[in-house]
This record gives C-alpha cells, structure tokens and sequence, in this order.
C-alpha cells in the first residue's frame, strides 16, 4: 500500500462491488478561475455510504462516497450545494479536491474542524425541519434515530418545539436521544401503526395528536405510524429514504386534512443556517462524534459504521 508520507495525493478508490484500494493520484490543478484545492481533513461517514461502496452503472471508478462533507482552515470554508460522489465525479477521500468557490462557506474560528465535518447532515435537518415549518411550542416527533433524526430533534428544539420526542427501535440509540435535543423517547411495539400512535399520544400527552411528524428512518411501519399520530391539519415531512414504493395510509391523511411534504438533501440557506446554529451554541455537534479514524484504516471505519456501531465516525485527512 501507498503510505501517506510519500504519497503526493493518497486517495482510498473503489475498485468494484466492496472492493477498494488506496492509490496515489495526481494532485488536482485549478481548470477552472473561481475553482479552489482544498487539503481535506476530515469527512464523515454517512449510514448509507457502506452501501455505495459499488462501482458506477457506467463502469467509472469512483472515490468511495463519503458525505461531502469537507473542511480546511487554510481558506476556512465550507462546502455548500455541490453534491459528489456520484458518477462522474469522485467523492471526498483524498489528500486534495477541488471545489467552485461559491460551493464552499467560511468556516467560523469558534467552529473545530470535527465539527464543520458535521455541517452536511446536520443541514440535510435543517432542510427537514424547515420543510415542517416548525414553530415555537409546537410538537414534533421524529423517526430513526440516527445522526440525521438526531439532527432533527437538535434543529426542532433550536426552533423553539416544546415537545420532542425521537422514536426507534434500537434501545441503544434512544438512550443516547434522552440526553441529546429530546424531552423523551419512543420505542414503537410489535402492535399496529394506530395501536403505536394511541401509545405515544397517551404517554406523552399529545392530546388529539402531534404538529410535526418527520420520518428520518424510510421504514414503511414509521410512516404509517407517523400519519397516525398526528392531530387534524397536522405536517407530515419525509426525510428518510426506504423502499421506492410502499402501502400508504391515504386514507387517514385526507381526513385528517394533512400537508405532506418530502424533503432532498438541502437547499439554499440551509448551509448557512447550520453553521449559524452550531456557532451560536443553538446545536452541538460534537456529542454525535463517536471516534476519529486515520485515513489508513478508512476500510475498518465503513465496516464498522455498516454493523451499526456509533453514531458518527470521522474519518481524519492528509494533512499538509
């Protein structure tokens, strides 16, 4: 293997179905006027990266998908729409890459670079909760706890919601939502989607229902059991990706004359608005960082985030 002492560019590639390798590439050169090379130095591993690990459609060998997620303290920035990783383009696990300026966001000094490896996820949740529109002394209900319903549950509370409770059905990641941005937890029965719903009203006296409900999980008993358990006119967000099609209870969110909305990814502002939040003190960020890994042992960090373990592992850069 290429060491990162000698090597110019230490890249970990994809080289077929779960089959990498690391590589010296070139250093990248600036095509393009308002292009910047960026020395990365940490980048998170989403829950759903494991499962890219596959090459392209097209046959391109691509840069293991890795979050996006990238920081420098050189030029203190941020980056802000361009979403990589997909064919054509490589993703993040490199000594250098290259960004369009107007795609990154200054990092502010109070900010450490670990954290700034959180922004990506964190504003996927400030897409989510802003698509809810929720509002001060609301209550809001978020399915999956994982870093993204995490997230939601940080961003609903900086939003003012007086009630939030994380719903999952591993008890691991509900003890740690009772000490992370909740005011309780959820863990659904082996009963119907209604049967849930009339549990977690009762237990936490929501009353005729909850405002907000945000699916973070993409399983299809959640959605279910979102719909359920909101209140007449209450907003429905589906953030979590599943299956492509799944039964719907359409019948229970006409009457009920809910708004329902999806939510990708994110959107204009919700860069900015993230590390507004983290930097005012509004979310931290930090109690989701479950361990740093050198780039070396990147393969070990994506089987272990497969398996379930923690909550967000970094995955440290080359630095110069």
């Amino acid at each position: 293997m290429t060491s990162a002492a000698t090597a110019k560019n230490l890249s970990f590639v994809l080289e077929g179905i779960h089959q990498v390798k690391f590589e010296d590439r070139p250093i990248p050169e600036l095509k393009k006027p308002h292009d910047v090379i960026i020395n990365v130095r940490y980048t998170g591993i989403c829950g759903s990266d494991p499962e890219g690990r596959r090459p392209s459609r097209n046959g391109t060998r691509n840069r293991l998908p890795t979050l996006r997620t990238l920081q420098i303290r050189q030029i203190q920035s941020l980056r802000k729409h361009g979403f990589r990783s997909n064919a054509p383009y490589d993703g993040t696990l490199a000594k250098y890459y290259t960004l369009p300026e107007d795609f990154c966001y200054k990092l502010p000094e109070a900010l450490s670079l670990q954290e700034g490896a959180l922004m990506e996820p964190l504003s996927v949740a400030v897409h989510i909760v802003r698509q809810a529109s929720v509002s001060p002394g609301q209550s809001v209900v978020v399915f999956g706890a994982g870093p993204v319903g995490l997230l939601c549950c940080a961003v609903a509370t900086a939003f003012g919601a007086s009630t939030v409770i994380a719903v999952d059905i591993q008890q691991s990641r509900l003890d740690f939502a009772k000490n992370y941005a909740t005011t309780s937890t959820f863990m659904p029965g082996k009963v119907s989607a209604i049967e849930n719903a009339e549990r977690m009203k009762k237990e936490n006296n929501l009353g005729a229902g909850a405002d907000v409900a945000i699916d973070a999980s993409g399983a299809e008993p959640s959605v279910h059991t979102g719909i359920h358990v909101l209140r007449n006119g209450g907003t429905y967000v589906q953030g979590g990706m599943g299956r492509s099609e799944i039964q719907f209870p359409i019948m229970a969110a006409c009457s009920k004359e809910l708004t329902l909305k999806g939510s990708f990814r994110y959107g204009s502002g919700d860069y900015k608005l993230a590390v507004g939040l983290v930097a005012s003190g509004k979310v931290d960020v930090k109690k989701l960082i479950t361990g740093t890994v050198k780039f070396e042992e990147a393969e070990q960090a994506f089987k272990e985030v497969k398996a379930g373990k923690g909550i967000k592992t970094l995955i440290a850069g080359i630095a110069e």
